[in-house]
């Protein structure tokens, strides 16, 4: 739509008038040449005296051309736009952490993406990576854990960065043994000094906790206070011979916190995962009084520069004229 933000301007429109008539006319003093018995010499030369050389006087050319420009001073000065319907922004109101296991374990080989073997890892890193871009209006920090629990990426809404790196990251960076306690404690502390309201972790491992440093659900129940919920998510399959999943305490992380346990399997299942925190934590839209706007003042600006010039060549123009007017 085609608006002007400042219709009021074009009050001003009668200003020149009024200051043209009120204010007196502009005096300005000529050099003259003063001869003796002038008009003698005018009889014998037979050369007819005038009262002045010209009088310079605007014609309508100019005075139109004159409001042209002021029309378009205040057309300028009133800010034309053109402005957008209203967008939706996405509003920052959620910190989500993503705990993710990097054990030895999760670099087995038993995934298929696009009909080629993957191993866990890289199946879960490239499935990261298109969740993380699905949470632009949250604030997101990755935690990777093995033996211990390291901070990747802080809490930040720069979504590239935690996407790069994401892709930095490889299996047994944090060591061989899983320690999920130490994940669910480290993200307590990095969302002590969050100051949003709404927390939430997504935890993700294939393994069991090593029973090293605090307990899996004593960690859960330092979150909960915190007001903390933690959605879990188990890599592979535990009816597999060999399989280390505990499926029985990722259930009761996420039921102590108000979450939820999701099992990926394959690829399909993991992206069916993320579909269900994706509804059961929405992304937050609100309106903003903001609207795109094109500013378009300079259109008329151009328009009134451009005749000023115009202007001044007339001018020019014309009093060249004269004077050729009067040598002869």
């Amino acid at each position: 739509m085609f608006e002007i933000a400042y219709p009021w301007v074009f009050w001003l429109a009668p200003l020149p008038m009024l200051v043209y008539w009120i204010l007196p006319s502009l005096k300005l003093k000529r050099s003259a040449l003063i001869y003796p018995n002038i008009q003698l010499v005018a009889e014998r030369s037979n050369t007819e005296l005038k009262k002045s050389a010209w009088v310079s006087k605007r014609n309508i050319m100019q005075w139109l051309i004159l409001w042209l420009i002021w029309g378009c001073g205040l057309a300028a000065l009133s800010s034309p736009q053109l402005v957008g319907e209203p967008e939706m922004k996405i509003k920052t109101a959620r910190s989500l952490v993503i705990a993710a296991d990097i054990s030895f374990s999760m670099a087995a080989r038993d995934w298929e993406i696009d009909g080629e073997r993957k191993t866990r890892w890289e199946a879960v890193r490239s499935l990261l990576e298109e969740f993380i871009e699905t949470r632009a209006g949250d604030r997101l920090a990755l935690i990777f854990f093995g033996s211990n629990a390291y901070l990747q990426a802080p809490l930040t809404t720069d979504l590239e960065i935690v996407k790069g790196l994401l892709s930095e990251t490889d299996v047994g960076m944090a060591g061989q043994m899983t320690s999920i306690g130490a994940a669910i404690g480290f993200g307590v502390q990095l969302f002590k000094k969050d100051t949003l309201k709404q927390k939430v972790m997504l935890l993700l491992t294939d393994g069991v906790d090593a029973g090293q440093g605090v307990a899996p659900l004593d960690a859960a129940s330092l979150a909960k206070s915190d007001s903390i919920k933690i959605y879990t998510l188990g890599i592979g399959d535990p009816s597999l011979p060999g399989a280390d999943l505990d499926e029985n305490a990722l259930k009761k992380i996420a039921a102590v916190t108000g979450g939820e346990y999701f099992l990926a399997i394959d690829s399909d299942q993991m992206e069916a995962a993320y579909e269900a925190l994706n509804a059961l934590e929405p992304i937050e839209f609100e309106e903003e009084n903001y609207k795109p706007v094109t500013r378009l003042f300079y259109y008329p600006l151009l328009v009134a520069l451009a005749l000023s010039f115009f202007l001044m060549f007339l001018r020019i123009i014309g009093n060249t004229l004269k004077n050729w007017k009067y040598n002869d």
